[in-house]
């Protein structure tokens, strides 16, 4: 799915006006009826609703909804601005066919002090929409601090409003604290930034029928990684297929004390698929090894830790859970960055010991894969302000060195060598648990074994990692969920996966 700047949703919403046609006023009626559809089937218990309105087409949809909710039986009341009722076109329209409906309560904004909101009452947000280009001040700031206070469900139409649809925050922003926006259509870089998500609460995009020929026509460097894109990535195993079909990975990993990361690392790339899977790893952690991964075969690298790297044609590594930063680890990778020849994933301590040696960057071979979290990523290329800046910095890092990025954070980027950035909208907070990327670095190797692109093997690895873990979380919950238990569902994703591919034939 691309994400649109919200000038270009501007543009599409116009070309869609134009070329469906269909009005400006009926199109805003589209995206209304879809909010409150949206809301009846998912707000069966309350009945009632304070809706607060700006001047312009936010504002618009929202006088709609209000009289689409009071239509259905709802007990709703409406605040504006009462000393400034100049509304947009459509806004107007739409507040002038509300006030027709005696049973719908209109109060000014201050009258929110002297208004009692009890549990049932549902707040819906549409004071300002995507056009917002400045932090908001007087009466409106003044009205959202008071509203951030109260405890009630609170919905946005289409963004919090105060928050930009495409960067980061001004200092001293406030903000709309939604539990729900219901966004048209889109996705809003705003809403995959851990800064700003968090105003947002859980997103629901809702499909209002834009032109799907603006879309197709229109460039972006941004997208989210959804069902769609996932089905057409997906390679069903071929019935004829042997275990040389699927490639050969290579897990390079382990020392003292730290066998259980490239046990993890080891186990999902079995569980993803790989055809032969080998972990390379000191002889302290050979009987763990050859006991918890069976399947698996050992190749010793040394005695406590990594001394020695040994490069196997024909086969994937994916190099640093648990490796450590010993100088006799990091002369052995240095090496072996050094002699490949192929694309490679590294992580952890890989990428820690190569932030040491800064020019060892630039070994790494074009089309590989890191995938550093935040805190790595700073040793490697410096410090950002925020997470804006720093996935700026990761396109421009991935484009110098040929490389992908898959950036980890609660919406993990993927950062292609062209610039591109896939954002990750699968899984949840379970996963801050040491040893989740661990199971990572193992899916992506594995994929990439198995003849999937560098590109594909992100995508893929971290939806599926993320999906995994949403299925570990509805079972385990967040809290007690483990990166094994992540691993055991990677087969039940893969039933999903299956099931959708042989439905579409």
């Amino acid at each position: 799915m691309k994400i649109l700047t919200a000038e270009n949703i501007r543009l599409a919403d116009e070309f869609t006006i134009k070329n469906e046609p269909v009005s400006s006023i009926l199109l805003m009626e589209r995206a209304s009826s879809a909010c409150v559809n949206w809301i009846v089937g998912n707000c069966k218990k309350h009945t009632k609703f304070a809706v607060f309105c700006g001047n312009g087409n936010n504002g618009g949809d929202s006088f709609a909804i209000a009289r689409l909710l009071y239509l259905k039986g709802f007990d709703v009341h409406i605040f504006v601005d009462q000393s400034n009722e100049k509304f947009s076109e459509n806004a107007g329209i739409n507040y002038k066919r509300l006030k027709e409906f005696s049973g719908i309560s209109i109060h000014d904004f201050k009258d929110i002090d002297s208004v009692q909101f009890d549990h049932e009452t549902i707040i819906i947000d549409a004071l300002f929409g995507t056009g917002l280009s400045r932090k908001l001040d007087g009466i409106s700031e003044d009205l959202i601090e008071k509203l951030n206070d109260f405890k009630q469900i609170k919905i946005s139409i289409d963004v919090p409003s105060g928050l930009f649809s495409d960067k980061i925050l001004e200092e001293n922003q406030t903000v709309f604290k939604a539990d729900y926006t219901l966004s048209f259509k889109f996705w809003k870089r705003s809403f995959l930034h851990p800064e700003t998500g968090y105003f947002a609460g859980k997103v629901v995009i809702l499909d209002i029928d834009l032109s799907e020929e603006f879309i197709e026509k229109h460039a972006t460097d941004y997208y989210v990684i959804d069902d769609e894109m996932i089905a057409e990535i997906f390679q069903p195993r071929n019935n004829f297929a042997h275990k040389g079909t699927y490639g050969k990975s290579i897990i390079v990993g382990g020392s003292y004390g730290k066998i259980g990361a490239a046990i993890l690392a080891t186990k999902s790339a079995l569980k993803t698929g790989s055809g032969l899977t080998f972990v390379m790893a000191p002889n302290c952690g050979y009987e763990i090894l050859q006991t918890t991964c069976p399947e698996a075969m050992f190749i010793s690298g040394g005695e406590k830790l990594i001394e020695e790297i040994e490069i196997q044609e024909n086969s994937i590594y994916g190099i640093g859970p648990g490796l450590g930063t010993d100088s006799l680890t990091e002369k052995a990778l240095l090496k072996f960055l050094e002699q490949s020849s192929k694309p490679l994933l590294l992580d952890a301590d890989a990428l820690n010991s190569i932030a040491k040696n800064r020019d060892s960057i630039n070994l790494i071979q074009k089309n590989s894969i890191i995938t550093p979290h935040p805190k790595e990523f700073e040793r490697l290329f410096g410090s950002t302000e925020n997470s804006f800046e720093r996935l700026e910095l990761g396109r421009t890092k991935a484009k110098e060195l040929q490389i992908f990025i898959v950036l980890k954070d609660h919406h993990t980027q993927v950062i292609t060598p062209e610039g591109n950035v896939f954002y990750n909208i699968t899984g949840n907070s379970g996963l801050a648990k040491g040893g989740s990327g661990d199971v990572l670095t193992g899916i992506i190797t594995s994929l990439l074994a198995q003849n999937y692109s560098s590109e594909n093997a992100c995508v893929l690895g971290v939806w599926l990692h993320g999906k995994a873990a949403d299925f570990a979380a509805q079972k385990f919950s967040k809290e007690a969920m483990l990166p094994t238990d992540v691993i055991d569902e990677l087969g039940n994703v893969f039933l999903e996966l299956n099931k959708k591919a042989t439905t579409q034939l």
